[in-house]
């Protein structure tokens, strides 16, 4: 019996299928292993050595770590399948460690797809594990840990705040730059003025371009009256322009743009875009068969495979024809730019495999997700969209006017985009030069610029990209812990990030005592220095070494000169010591009110704000007062009288939170593996999220949700 293993249990559910009965799948759930808290400083590194690291099993893996040293000992031939990345590279590392397994013949099956040609070729061309990768890895792992322990530790004893780290800091860093640009910003007053003519029963509407033959910007009332005076009663046609435009199709889709477009299009944050990908990624049921729909989703490349690109332009000619066939298009590194080229542009698995073809058997996000990633490939393949562009040019005395109409001349890679991409047609009629119409309606419009637009997540992603910071794994990672409530350094307002003025005073502080750790380029450099590692041409001990010298001699000038933030007062006396001020303070847990003589008075209490009752319109049978709508102690809903707590009158309301109990298609996961009659979906208990049979309580089966989707 041969055992693979891989990290995800709905990638071993689709693996079991493809291999036959000499091969059992097993999953270890994401990481099994973490760098321990001893040692100096609790890094789990030997930091006045050679910077080893120590490792231990993480608390919740202990049992599939068992479970899988059982599994071994069966097994003739132990093959490693985890993902094609640095992360996957360093499981594949540990799974080998912890198992007993020999590095040097053990399998590492390699594929950037889930399919079942992918996978017997992977099969039949093992290599072993890439310890350079995982040298890359565990380096980034250790200069996290460090930076992460020193600086959290170093703002929660200075600035009350929660947590500080390489990569986090540096994206709030650039959400408070841009903040600061906002709060500085003057709006400046501007006019602008617009024409509308009626042509066959249609308005149609002009544009000021100019005054004779300047251009020029009007910017108060007066000088839009003055420029009003010279205005007739209509406009004649004094110019005709005609060109073409050929705009060429976008690259296939990377985790960065992936991101960006399901932000875009459909409102996905990046977290749950990715959640989907990974669905896509692991496998799909499509008339019995199980297939992962698309490459692997965590990549930095635009290249394509030459198989994908012979059988895209081969399907483009059969369905469309020779004149939409194109040529393939990758994207050029700017200097400097970190981009890793070991796997393709995220695209399907199979060309043949349209969106329509299998949207049955896809939640609608999926379908979404799935024709974006579609499109964007074999549109890439495509020949390029023609338009034609009219320009008409009008005059009234000496003010100038204009009107632009675009004709679609001939789609291109417009016929699989469709509706993804904007549609820029814009018709209007024909004119003749030296024609006149009437001006029906003169808008002049007093308008003030605008501040720059707060970060979206896309485009915070886009940013960070574009700077070299963090790697396409990271990108959720990073967004998510600038979003957690607990840390109070991101609120998210009408799809936009928004530093609090916690998140401001931590990159502040964190900017002016570490200026060289909190720029841009030491962390994108800092990432070719771990792209180096991972190629063998830059030692590990080397990179740590100038790290850990620079980062400690910044951090002992940075904890001497900081200055300790005094915690917010709420204007009451400690009613335990009688002598202690209470203070709002912050722990892991959110935020409460403490004594300010801790630790030697350690009296705490939190303030659970409650909404206002809610009127309902009706009366209190009991005393004739107004019900409203109430939220209890434990945060349950209940009808009560206003005239409480008088009257005691009230009504259970049902249960805003009343456990889903019906699932439907799009909730399912996978087969139940236990009862095969169910299907796993995703639950909720007290301890968190974990996949659970659908038939419960006839069926009991349960596993932990792979760690990404966690």
């Amino acid at each position: 019996m041969k055992l693979v293993i891989v990290e995800s249990p709905t990638k071993a559910t689709t693996f079991k299928r493809y291999l036959g009965d000499e091969y059992e799948v097993k999953s270890s759930v994401g990481h099994i292993r973490d760098l321990a808290t001893s040692g100096k400083g609790g890094f789990g590194v030997d930091v006045d050595g050679d910077f080893s690291a120590t490792y231990i099993i993480n608390k919740d893996k202990s049992k599939v770590v068992n479970d899988l040293k059982k599994s071994v000992k069966k097994a003739d031939e132990v093959i490693l399948a985890t993902d094609p990345d640095r992360e996957g590279e360093a499981i594949a590392w540990h799974l080998a460690e912890e198992l007993g397994l020999d590095l040097k013949k053990t399998k590492r099956l390699e594929f950037h797809e889930i399919t079942k040609n992918s996978i017997n070729e992977a099969l039949e061309n093992p290599r072993t594990i890439d310890l350079d990768l995982v040298a890359s890895q565990e380096t980034r792992r250790i200069i996290d840990r460090i930076s992460g322990f020193k600086l959290s530790g170093l703002v929660r004893k200075k600035l009350g705040s929660q947590s500080a780290g390489r990569v986090q800091s540096v994206a709030l860093r650039l959400l408070t730059d841009l903040e600061k640009e906002i709060q500085a910003f003057e709006p400046e007053e501007y006019w602008t003025l617009k024409l509308e003519i009626e042509i066959d029963g249609e308005i149609y509407e002009l544009n000021f371009a100019r005054l004779e033959d300047e251009k020029i910007k009007i910017r108060s009332k007066e000088e839009m009256d003055e420029i009003l005076k010279g205005l007739g009663e209509e406009v004649k046609v004094s110019n005709i322009e005609v060109s073409k435009k050929t705009t060429a199709s976008k690259l296939p889709l990377t985790t960065s743009t992936l991101q960006q477009e399901a932000s875009n299009r459909f409102r996905y944050n990046a977290k749950r875009t990715m959640f989907i990908a990974q669905q896509l990624y692991e496998g799909i049921e499509i008339d019995g068969e199980v297939e992962g729909l698309i490459t692997y989703m965590r990549t930095d490349s635009t290249r394509l495979s030459d198989t994908f690109i012979k059988s895209g332009q081969a399907y483009i000619y059969e369905n469309f024809g020779k004149d939409y066939v194109g040529s393939p298009k990758q994207k050029k590194a700017k200097k400097g730019e970190n981009v890793q080229d070991a796997h393709e542009a995220i695209r399907p698995t199979s060309v043949n495999r349209a969106p329509k073809e299998v949207k049955s058997f896809l939640s609608q996000e999926q379908y979404n997700v799935y024709r974006l990633i579609y499109a964007r490939a074999l549109g890439s393949l495509m020949s390029n969209k023609i338009e034609e562009v009219t320009k008409v040019t009008l005059l009234s005395n000496d003010l100038e006017f204009n009107i632009s109409g675009t004709r679609l001349v001939f789609p291109g890679y417009k016929k699989v985009i469709g509706n993804l991409e904007s549609n820029g047609d814009k018709e209007i009629p024909a004119f003749t030069v030296g024609e006149t119409h009437e001006i029906t309606t003169v808008n002049a419009e007093q308008k003030f610029t605008q501040p720059p637009s707060r970060y979206s997540e896309g485009r915070l992603i886009r940013t960070l990209e574009e700077q070299g910071i963090g790697r396409p794994s990271t990108y959720v990672p990073i967004i998510e812990t600038l979003k957690d409530p607990k840390r109070n350094y991101v609120k998210m307002e009408k799809g936009a990030l928004r530093p609090t003025e916690q998140g401001i005073l931590t990159a502040d502080t964190l900017t002016e005592h570490f200026p060289e750790f909190m720029d841009t380029q030491y962390t994108a450099d800092m990432e070719s220095e771990l792209d180096k590692v991972a190629n063998g041409d830059v030692a590990r001990f080397d990179v740590l070494k100038e790290f850990y010298t620079t980062f400690t001699r910044e951090f002992d000038k940075a904890n001497e000169n900081i200055e300790k933030v005094p915690p917010k007062e709420t204007g009451e006396t400690c009613p335990s010591c009688g002598t202690g001020k209470l203070v709002y303070r912050t722990s892991r847990y959110g935020e409460f009110i403490g004594c300010s003589n801790y630790p030697s008075c350690k009296y705490t209490k939190y303030e659970h704000k409650r909404p206002e009752p809610k009127k309902l319109g009706r009366e209190c049978p009991s005393c004739g007062g107004d019900l409203v709508e109430r939220v209890g102690r434990r945060g349950k809903t209940f009808v009560g009288c206003s005239n409480f707590p008088k009257c005691n009158y009230n009504e259970g309301l049902e249960r805003t939170n009343k456990r889903k109990q019906t699932y439907t298609e799009a909730d399912y996961v996978k087969e139940c593996p236990t009862c095969q009659e169910g299907h796993l979906v995703v639950k909720d208990s007290y301890r968190g999220k974990f996949l659970g049979c659908s038939r419960f309580p006839k069926c009991r089966h349960t596993e932990s949700l792979p760690e990404e989707e966690s």
